[in-house]
């Protein structure tokens, strides 16, 4: 069983290094009982030491950690901004991604079902849970929400939750007239890069 763990590395620095570590942390213990605590600052700047690669400041790249008890693999990639204008809305009762696992067979399958839209919206129990590779929220006119329930707690919604720029709330299919818009984030799109989509873009199942 091999997780994921993607970080943002733009200017010469990593983003918001210690929640991944902190989420890091809590998987390997959970998954495999870990309690020898990967350093990953160390880990980084030892990467960093011994690429030969050159990093151009003004550019982004995602960095792609594969772990499970210990990093198995470290890569530093060019990152280029998506365009996501519409979300077909699919349901899964059973899928499970509670942890950043690097086998995404189910969500793949999913994300097969788009349609003619350009990304999904996945609903369980009921219940808005996340797009394939984000975390979403939803701005009612005064404050932004994001799903209590998503498949998986996102770094950069961690980040907004811990700074009081978003709430979390239960959202079903049924709620999504009651907003004005909807917001994708993740580890590599902040909330300032504005990935907005229309409420009228966002198809049912």
């Amino acid at each position: 069983m091999k997780l994921l763990e993607t970080i943002k590395f733009e200017d010469g620095k990593f983003a918001n290094l210690e929640l991944h570590q902190n989420r890091m942390n809590k998987s390997q213990k959970e998954l495999f009982g870990c309690e020898n605590k990967i350093d990953l600052v160390s880990e980084l700047d030892m990467f960093l030491a011994k690429s030969q690669a050159t990093y151009i400041n003004h550019k982004i790249y995602k960095c792609r950690i594969v772990y499970s008890k210990t990093i198995q693999n470290i890569e530093l990639l060019p990152y280029s901004s998506l365009s996501i204008k519409s979300l077909k809305i699919v349901n899964d009762d059973s899928i499970n991604y509670n942890f950043k696992f690097e086998n995404r067979e189910r969500i793949n399958q999913l994300f097969a079902k788009r349609k003619n839209s350009d990304e999904i919206l996945i609903v369980k129990n009921g219940l808005i849970t996340d797009t394939s590779f984000c975390n979403i929220l939803f701005f009612n006119g005064k404050k932004w929400l994001t799903p209590e329930k998503p498949l998986l707690k996102g770094i950069q919604r961690q980040f907004l939750i811990n700074n009081e720029i978003i709430e979390t709330a239960n959202i079903s299919p049924y709620d999504i007239h009651n907003f004005t818009k909807a917001r994708l984030v993740n580890a590599m799109i902040g909330f300032e890069d504005m990935l907005d989509i229309s409420i009228a873009e966002i198809q049912n199942e």
